[in-house]
């Protein structure tokens, strides 16, 4: 599903009832827990969070008018999703977000490669997120995402 929206408030406005609490609270927690740097907006129609063109001009590479893209959270038909290209990116966090989670969640996980789907509204590990939003910072980020994807592109 796709919802048409310039701010993350007419984002989550569009949703059920459901949907919205859960993508209200992540983002809560999302911005509480970032780093400083990055900044949230509407990036690929979701909620996105991202390193502005203030802080990296190059941008993304598949885009360089876009910011370059950290964290994003979207309803979509059967889940709420998370992305997070550093899990993706760097396989030690990959590796202690796949570890940490049967901690927070009954639930098997359901992941992609930057992506993870909350089927459960009432499953979602909030506390693994608060966490997770928190491991790296924009330079960090930078350095990961030069090292791993600008290097193929």
């Amino acid at each position: 599903m796709t919802y048409e929206a310039t701010t993350p408030e007419e984002y989550i406005n569009q949703l059920p009832e459901d949907r919205k609490i859960a993508i209200e609270k992540l983002r809560v927690i999302i911005k509480k827990n970032l780093p400083t740097g990055f900044e949230e907006g509407i990036n690929y129609k979701m909620i996105g969070y991202y390193v502005p063109h203030s802080a990296y001009p190059q941008g993304y590479h598949c885009d360089p008018k876009l910011p370059l893209p950290f964290m994003s959270i979207a309803s979509q038909k059967t889940s709420v999703n998370l992305y997070h290209m550093g899990i993706y990116a760097k396989k030690e966090l990959l590796d202690w977000f796949v570890s940490e989670y049967p901690k927070h969640c009954k639930r098997k996980l359901d992941m992609g490669k930057s992506c993870i789907r909350f089927k459960k509204m009432d499953e979602i590990p909030y506390n693994l997120i608060n966490e997770l939003a928190s491991k790296i910072t924009v330079n960090e980020w930078i350095e990961v995402y030069e090292t791993t994807f600008k290097k193929s592109s």
